[in-house]
């Protein structure tokens, strides 16, 4: 009978930034929320609540999130890029990147937290409108919004719309003229920076979907400039996102500011104009990474443009920064229940497959970019050696990989319960029924309670969306077959 491979015999495996742990039950700092810890049974405990318990009333998967680790971190946020622009006498904003994962609760909270709300569908809009979000505060992008949208989005009142291309501002002309009604948009720009991180996730090149080139953003200032009720609040750039550290920001508010100080000489800009540094700060999904702290990512790139633009000799515009994965990321939490356990050799040394009952329909980005993840033993703690392990899911893809390399105990087994931290961002958003899997609900924890604050699917859901099947559950088509309609075909017409 196979069994897996020991920790030193596996290395040749494992990544070089992956170490074998002292301990396979810890749980690496910033990595999983704050609250996360492990009762006198060992089963892992997140916002006072065990996950057997949370797992006994909702099932698995499901994905957890602590409140108060959102909220906590969105207040900081805020108070970081508030702090860093009043020291250089200015303003910042702070919207909460929706695309991160939105929900009507998560809306509320960063509301509550004094941040604004970025979306980039009308089903984001929706959403933010639901959860009773000022119009005011919100900020509309997307590189395709179609008539309707953008026809809602004025209609409503949203505070700026984030303008992508010439045939926006062109829709935007015609829907303010007839709807007679006044919008702010800014314009977004790629400062042709390249971000340090996956292509996919890189946004300010100049070879990809989004937004103007520093040249055409400037002849779709001077086009906005002769629509009458279409008022150029401000400039955007995003240069990517999981980014650590500020050297891209530094480098592509430079360029921006450059095309701000050309427009303000022209007279373009409105007064009091905003400055958009987007966001994609990145945070630790293993013991490996080191994300930069929020106050020292604020501090360098408020400081960054307050010296760009004492150098040109501007004053210093309104500041806004879109923060997302940073907010929810690590605040989620996704249970599993294991369901087997194979060791598979491996050029002369075995790696152990643990398969669980989700993979990448709740969680699709490790097949999306190899995106790494961390895990843990939840229900209790192991108690033998670790092993170089793969977590994969129940879908009939070899991609199906939930955490690509960790090192977990050995006696991981059947029946047994798995966490994975830092799924709060782009789980639950980009989740799917790929082999008709239901998605989870989204459990939100705070001291020691718990609430669904996104309800899971059921087999029925999905079957409510088949068009095949009738009111009553039975087949709506006439069955050529008598037998797969149920008759005995004897003297049936």
């Amino acid at each position: 009978m196979s069994h897996a491979a020991a920790p030193e015999e596996s290395k040749a495996l494992a990544p070089d930034w992956l170490a074998v742990p002292e301990d396979a039950n810890d749980l690496a700092p910033g990595v999983w929320p704050a609250s996360a810890q492990r009762d006198a049974d060992g089963a892992l405990v997140i916002a006072g609540i065990s996950t057997p318990e949370l797992v006994q009333s909702f099932g698995t998967p499901v994905l957890v999130l602590d409140e108060d680790e959102v909220r906590s971190r969105a207040r900081a946020a805020l108070a970081a890029f508030g702090d860093a622009a009043a020291r250089h006498g200015g303003r910042a904003r702070v919207y909460y990147a929706g695309k991160a994962f939105l929900s009507t609760e998560i809306a509320r909270w960063m509301v509550d937290a004094g941040l604004n709300i970025d979306v980039c569908s009308a089903g984001e809009l929706a959403v933010a409108l639901a959860a009773d979000v000022p119009p005011a505060r919100i900020g509309y992008h997307g590189n395709n919004k179609r008539v309707f949208e953008l026809e809602r989005a004025v209609e409503v009142g949203v505070g700026t719309i984030i303008v992508d291309s010439e045939i926006e501002i062109e829709r935007l002309a015609a829907i303010t003229e007839r709807l007679d009604r006044r919008q702010a948009v800014l314009i977004r720009v790629n400062s042709g920076v390249h971000a340090e991180t996956h292509h996919f996730l890189a946004t300010a090149h100049e070879d990809q979907k989004f937004g103007f080139t520093l040249e055409g953003a400037e002849r779709a200032a001077e086009r906005i400039r002769e629509l009458p009720l279409v008022d150029l609040a401000g400039l955007h750039c995003h240069i990517g996102s999981q980014i650590f550290g500020t050297a891209g920001f530094r480098e592509s508010a430079s360029r921006v500011l450059e095309l701000h100080a050309r427009l303000l000489e022209a007279g373009i800009l409105a007064d009091d104009p905003t400055l958009n540094l987007g966001g994609g700060f990145g945070i630790a999904y293993t013991r490996a990474d080191s994300p930069t702290p929020m106050a020292e990512l604020a501090d360098g790139i408020v400081d960054a443009v307050a010296d760009e633009c004492a150098v040109r000799g501007l004053d210093l515009p309104v500041l806004a920064f879109e923060p997302g994965r940073s907010i929810v990321g690590t605040a989620g939490v996704t249970l599993y229940e294991v369901g087997t356990t194979k060791s598979v050799a491996v050029g002369g040394t075995e790696r152990r497959y643990v398969s669980v009952d989700g993979g990448m329909s709740d969680n699709a980005r490790p097949a999306l970019y190899g995106a790494q993840y961390s895990a843990r033993l939840a229900s209790r703690e192991g108690v033998e050696e670790p092993v170089l392990s793969r977590v994969v899911g129940l879908h009939c893809e070899s991609g199906d990989v939930v955490v690509d390399h960790e090192y977990l105990p050995s006696d991981v087994t059947p029946g047994d319960l798995l966490a994975v931290p830092a799924t709060g961002a782009y789980c639950a958003p980009l989740a799917s029924n790929y082999n008709h899997v239901p998605r989870p609900p989204v459990v939100a924890v705070s001291a020691g309670r718990a609430r669904v604050i996104v309800r899971g699917e059921r087999i029925e859901d999905l079957l409510a969306r088949d068009a095949g099947i009738d009111a009553s559950g039975a087949s709506s088509r006439p069955h050529s077959d008598p037998a797969l309609a149920g008759r005995t075909g004897e003297g049936e017409e």
